[in-house]
């Protein structure tokens, strides 16, 4: 194929002069008293959404023209995702001009050109023959991330696919020797300094007696930790996303926060525990009138002497019952201080299994809770927890009297490593169905031709190729980032987050049906896929608020600075 890099590089020059562009314009348009005003910023909502779409297309792509100079069928991918790219912006501006700040001729002669060469049909066949012999992409990992992402896809394949379909079909809970296999791996410990008995080598593993982090101080990872994350998560999530790929989110937010607000004590009371896998761990923070609005949440923790009374009702607390700790974010300040007055507790609880229980609490007080049933994601079940006068030790605020007042921040500080987690987790269902796809489409006859012959198919899986490729790319320079403690990681992760959430919906969506009327039955785990897939957009953030209120805000606010 007569395609080169420097077709994706201009291709990605011309969108990033269009995003640099719209967001000099937004940002002036929403500024007062220089900064972003987000009421101001809301009357251009379409356009915001946009661009904060476009920009993670094109941070990603430019990721990808490093992946291209790695062989021949990374050139061709890169190429193929830079076209579609443009051809997205394209699509986004077609009316829209003038509210972007650009004219209809933004991509240029030598653009248009790089396009026709980026989107022929003939690159994409070109891709699928290539990807259906092989849908192992390159990654390009060194050989000791190699060996310990084989060890992960081995546990996932023997250990965990031949119970998925059983768990999701009858949404029963994740067998114990999945959780003890986990363990005995050190999955829990990945993000948990080894001072106090995890894997993590970063900075804050010398944190011991006397030392404390401020909240959002400190580097607890490095950028191996954050690449292990990554390529550990797509096995397990490969193998199945309710039973195995998102085992390891909740301990990597909760061991977070204890790291960088907790106390000493609380370190040590806590984090071995989680490491080890003997602390399960669960998140109480989302409410049923607030969802990604978590400044507003209204569940209160009114201090009593040792003591704070928690009443109110929390939502989509995934792994409530088998867990053994919750991360609960409560209000203990006025509902005026908004943000400010939210404080992390850790609620200490049996395990329990099944739909529905109620624990009595030691000090006083029930939680009362029962799962919400779900399309796909099963086997961690989703709980609405009613607290009723629950009473939670003092000591069990995090960062004890320091930290009142900081759970916002913790909690916040902690979701951004789990948006890049999630985005690992949406490249496992990903690379779950482009598996399925192309081996479907390679043995399936129709019409006496095989289904991955027809010029259509080959589009779809050139496509899922790329993309899981971009996403994949993305994710590891996200994981680089955040390793080495650079603030533009949490910008990027969000980024990120949002593009493989919805590639991974597309993908899933394809591929099933690529296996047309099978892949509506359950027998085929693409069924499975797909309604998985679909809880990636919605959680750890919806799309639509991470685009508005974190990615394009952030966007703005360094446009107003540049």
């Amino acid at each position: 194929m007569d395609v080169s890099l420097d077709q994706a590089r201009t291709l990605l020059s011309a969108c990033r002069d269009v995003i640099d562009a719209a967001a000099a314009r937004l940002a002036a348009d929403s500024a007062e008293d220089g900064r972003i005003d987000v009421d101001l910023m809301d009357r251009e909502q379409v356009l915001a959404y946009d661009l904060s779409s476009v920009a993670g297309q094109v941070a990603a792509g430019e990721q990808m023209l490093g992946y291209g100079e790695g062989g021949d069928l990374e050139r061709l991918l890169a190429v193929a995702f830079a076209g579609d790219v443009a051809a997205d912006l394209g699509a986004r501006l077609a009316g829209r001009e003038a509210s972007w700040g650009v004219d209809a001729g933004w991509l240029g002669a030598d653009g248009a050109q790089a396009l026709r060469a980026a989107r022929s049909a003939e690159l994409l066949e070109t891709i699928a023959d290539r990807v259906v012999a092989d849908p192992e992409l390159p990654r390009h990992l060194d050989e000791e991330q190699e060996l310990i992402r084989l060890t992960f896809r081995e546990f996932a394949e023997e250990r965990v696919m031949p119970v998925a379909e059983g768990v999701h079909r009858e949404d029963t809970d994740i067998p114990e020797e999945i959780i003890r296999g986990l363990a005995d791996m050190g999955c829990f410990g990945m993000s948990i300094p080894q001072a106090h008995g995890g894997f993590a080598a970063g900075a804050g593993q010398g944190q011991g007696e006397g030392e404390r982090s401020e909240p959002g101080s400190g580097q607890d990872h490095s950028t191996d930790d954050f690449m292990a994350m990554v390529f550990v998560t797509e096995e397990l999530s490969r193998g199945s996303l309710g039973v195995a790929g998102s085992l390891i989110t909740r301990p990597e937010i909760l061991s977070k926060a204890l790291v960088k607000g907790g106390t000493d004590e609380q370190r040590l009371r806590w984090l071995p525990g989680i490491a080890s896998g003997e602390l399960m761990c669960a998140v109480a923070v989302t409410e049923p009138d607030y969802g990604s609005d978590v400044a507003s949440i209204q569940v209160t923790a009114t201090r009593d002497g040792e003591h704070y009374v928690v009443n109110g009702t929390k939502t989509w607390c995934t792994f409530g019952g088998r867990a053994d700790l919750l991360m609960l974010l409560a209000r203990t300040g006025g509902r005026d201080d908004g943000h400010r007055g939210l404080s992390l507790f850790v609620v200490e609880k049996p395990p329990y299994p099944g739909h529905a229980w109620t624990h009595e609490g030691t000090d006083g007080g029930t939680i009362q809770a029962r799962a919400i049933g779900t399309l796909g994601y099963r086997g961690m079940h989703s709980f609405e927890l009613s607290f009723d006068d629950y009473r939670v030790p003092a000591a069990n605020l995090i960062g004890g009297d320091d930290g009142l007042g900081q759970g916002f921040y913790l909690q916040m500080d902690a979701f951004a490593n789990g948006r890049l987690q999630t985005a690992a987790r949406a490249l496992g269902v990903m690379q779950a169905a482009f598996e399925a796809a192309a081996g479907y489409a390679g043995q399936r006859h129709v019409f006496g031709v095989r289904l991955a012959n027809y010029q259509l198919t080959k589009a779809k899986l050139a496509r899922m190729a790329y993309l899981l490729a971009a996403c994949r790319a993305g994710s590891y320079h996200v994981a680089r980032l955040l390793g080495a403690g650079d603030p533009a990681g949490q910008l990027e992760a969000s980024m990120i987050k949002s593009l493989s959430c919805l590639a991974a919906e597309w993908i899933t969506r394809e591929a099933q049906q690529i296996h047309g009327g099978m892949g509506y039955a359950e027998e085929y785990a693409v069924s499975r896929y797909f309604v998985d897939a679909r809880v990636l957009s919605i959680f750890e953030g919806a799309d639509e608020t991470l685009a508005l209120r974190v990615i394009a805000r952030r966007l703005l606010a360094d446009a107003l600075t540049a």
